[in-house]
């Protein structure tokens, strides 16, 4: 099968309008640039080199609608927690809605990306859980920007992951295969656009936590 084209987008445009894009068309993709996708997030570091990661590429409606059936029951108790929450912020409730559209047409997303780690994670330490999802979510976020840069819409979920049981069961996965993230893909229903996110030097702290080092050299001076 003959690899799609390179993909031409900046890197930093990739990043700076990348977002997650739950309405999608259920229009199909072509494998080669799913594949291709696929080999991009595969160049993403892991721990020890090992290259551990599995990738399952569902398109058959019978396990769509096993992963949807999970999706569905665990947003049912999500999300109606989230409005709950949420209150009057308007934007809270417009992500809701993505989401709830996402869980209501989870069926018609033409093709859902499961990452997936060849280990079973441990509970404890808690340090060996956080490496070893270390060694698969920047193959994921490599996926992401891919995807973005090929015009494609997607977003990382995990609420279809409640049960790793149910969920190794409709993917057909052994215990020593992990099931880690969930990336709907497709074409969007909407458009890209710049994000909006804090001032950097509004997050970042010099030498130790609270101290915004950067944010007075960020504010324009008085003279100006």
């Amino acid at each position: 099968m003959k690899h799609s084209e390179p993909l031409q987008m900046p890197i930093e445009e990739a990043m700076r309008t990348q977002r997650a894009i739950r309405r999608l068309k259920p229009d199909p993709i072509d494998d080669a640039l799913i594949l291709h996708l696929i080999e991009l997030a595969l160049k993403a570091p892991s721990g020890s080199n090992a290259q551990n990661w599995e990738f399952i590429v569902v398109k058959d409606p019978q396990v769509k609608a096993k992963l949807a059936r999970l999706n569905r029951f665990a947003w049912s108790i999500y999300g109606g927690i989230g409005r709950r929450l949420a209150g009057s912020d308007e934007r809270m409730h417009k992500i809701m809605n993505a989401v709830q559209w996402q869980a209501d047409h989870f069926e018609e997303i033409p093709v859902i990306v499961v990452a997936c780690i060849k280990a079973i994670i441990p509970p404890w330490p808690p340090l060996a859980a956080t490496g070893t999802y270390g060694s698969i979510y920047p193959s994921v976020q490599n996926l992401l920007l891919a995807a973005r840069a090929a015009g494609l819409g997607a977003a990382l979920i995990t609420l279809p992951l409640w049960s790793l049981f149910l969920a190794r069961r409709a993917l057909g996965l052994p215990w020593r295969i992990t099931p880690c993230a969930v990336i709907p893909l497709g074409w969007p229903k909407g458009r890209y656009g710049p994000t909006t996110r804090r001032p950097v030097a509004e997050v970042v702290s010099l030498d130790r936590y609270g101290n915004r080092a950067f944010l007075a050299s960020s504010q324009p001076s008085a003279r100006s």
